[in-house]
């Protein structure tokens, strides 16, 4: 017994395993990013701020709470970290011995000839049967495998890189729907600054209508003045019940990512009063690969795929297996419990691979192909992390500049159509002047919030790219709430 207690604290605490030991690959990555402005380059980065920081706006804050609870995609997400965690605990269970507990009663029926045989009494007559008699046993079974080359070590470390590496893409499902909605929800406040500004467009244009039919009357216009004014309304009348599906259809899409059947979305702030941070400052390049939720979670599925070589390679060696019981067994109930009735059994058995055509060695060339899968996944991951952040950064600075732009054209456009109209009114200007006018302004205004919304989107997509939010790291809990503030 003493003998089988060393055995197993070696095989348990023994130090060698075959296969590779992970190393982080060396990945090339830039010392800064281009797009940034000098002034943001430091170690500090927008993604230190959580996500109730960074938007200040109470409505999308209670929709994102909502969604990280309700969300369908993040309920999923949770459920395969919980599903990963058992197949950590099953993996763990492989290196301990396995003991079970079996009680068995069995009725004998001796054979009448047998009986006789051995002078053993059965009665007068040919057809007599032989005695029937009873056997009890109960005994505790022992059977563990000694891991002498390491098979269940890895099999453990890749379950348990696993399950960070789901826990990871956890978060990577949170990341991604609190951006989407802050999108989303721009998005529609956007929609409802370009339906007011319609409808003032076609207060507008209904109101000139009125006045050109007032100077026609007069002599000072033509039917055909009246006629283009009547097409500008027409015109602005077909854009209102468009902008209105847009909004109803995008309201359905918030609706669904906070996890809900499609319903009205309450605003908060419009989008011109929406605070940005007045820099974005992306931090350092290096840093992605200690933030970035999906770049984590695809080296963990390295790490899982580094650990399964050692357990292919095992399979090329011997294996040892320990059996026993220990038990009772008697044919009187009465008797079970007595010291003559103990059992017990003990002993190691050895399982040599001689020929299986080969299966071993494709399975170790099918883990090395897997792990070569992943470390490939693993670089193209981090390049497109790098790429997003550069395309985002891109976004940022040049909307920057757009909007200074548009802010410069639609102040030049209003001073024109107001001078337009001025000129036609005193005869020095055709209709067709103020139409052209009022075009130019209308979409300078609806290309303005265009562009004030995707300055928000911009600092949303910084934010993502840069694995914003969540630099803890993963504790093997749900992420839900994340001590967000109530």
């Amino acid at each position: 017994m003493r003998g089988l207690i060393f055995i197993i604290v070696f095989s348990l605490f023994s130090g060698c395993a075959l296969g590779p030991d992970y190393e982080r690959p060396n990945i090339e990555e830039p010392a800064e990013f281009r797009e940034q402005l000098a002034s943001e380059t430091s170690e500090e980065s927008l993604a230190n701020l959580q996500w109730w920081d960074l938007f200040q706006d109470p409505h999308l804050q209670t929709l994102i709470r909502s969604a990280l609870i309700e969300n369908k995609d993040v309920r999923l997400a949770a459920s395969r970290v919980r599903e990963a965690r058992s197949q950590y605990s099953v993996a763990r269970a492989d290196q301990l011995p396995q003991i079970d507990g079996n009680t068995s009663l069995q009725r004998n029926q001796t054979s009448g000839a047998v009986a006789r045989q051995f002078g053993i009494g059965v009665g007068s007559g040919s057809n007599r049967e032989g005695p029937t008699t009873s056997q009890w046993k109960a005994t505790l079974d022992l059977s563990f495998e000694i891991d002498l080359w390491g098979k269940f070590r890895r099999a453990t470390e890749a379950a348990q890189a696993e399950l960070l590496g789901k826990e990871w893409a956890q978060r990577t499902v949170a990341l991604t729907l609190v951006s989407d909605i802050a999108q989303a929800y721009f998005d529609l406040q956007e929609l409802d600054l370009e339906l007011n500004i319609a409808k003032l467009t076609l207060k507008t244009r209904q109101d000139s209508l009125e006045i050109i039919r007032l100077r026609k009357l007069m002599g000072q216009s033509s039917t055909l003045d009246i006629r283009r004014a009547d097409q500008e309304v027409a015109r602005a009348q077909a854009v209102i019940p468009d902008l209105e599906r847009q909004i109803g259809q995008k309201e359905n899409q918030l609706s669904i990512l906070v996890g809900h059947n499609p319903m009205t979305i309450v605003r908060g702030s419009s989008l011109s009063d929406q605070t940005l941070p007045p820099e974005v400052p992306a931090g350092l390049p290096s840093a992605l690969l200690e933030r970035r939720p999906d770049i984590l979670e695809a080296e963990h599925q390295l790490v899982a795929a580094n650990a399964k070589i050692g357990v292919a390679k095992a399979a090329f060696f011997p294996q040892i297996s320990l059996t026993g019981n220990f038990g009772a067994q008697s044919l009187e109930f009465s008797d079970l419990f007595i010291g003559s009735s103990r059992i017990w059994s003990l002993g190691p058995a050895i399982t040599v691979p001689i020929f299986n055509a080969g299966r071993n060695r494709a399975n170790l060339e099918v883990s090395k192909a897997q792990q070569e899968q992943a470390l490939i996944t693993y670089e193209q991951t981090i390049q497109q992390a790098f790429r997003e952040v550069e395309d985002a950064l891109i976004l940022h600075q040049k909307t920057r500049e757009i909007r200074s732009a548009e802010e410069r054209l639609v102040e030049v456009s209003r001073e024109a159509r107001h001078l337009a109209q001025l000129e036609y009114l005193n005869g020095q200007a055709t209709y067709l002047d103020v139409l052209v006018a009022q075009r130019e302004l209308f979409n300078a205004e609806i290309a303005l919030v265009q562009t004030q919304r995707d300055q928000l989107i911009a600092v949303v997509q910084v934010y993502k790219a840069i694995g914003g939010g969540w630099p803890q790291e993963p504790t093997g809990q749900d992420i839900a709430m994340q001590d967000s503030p109530q």
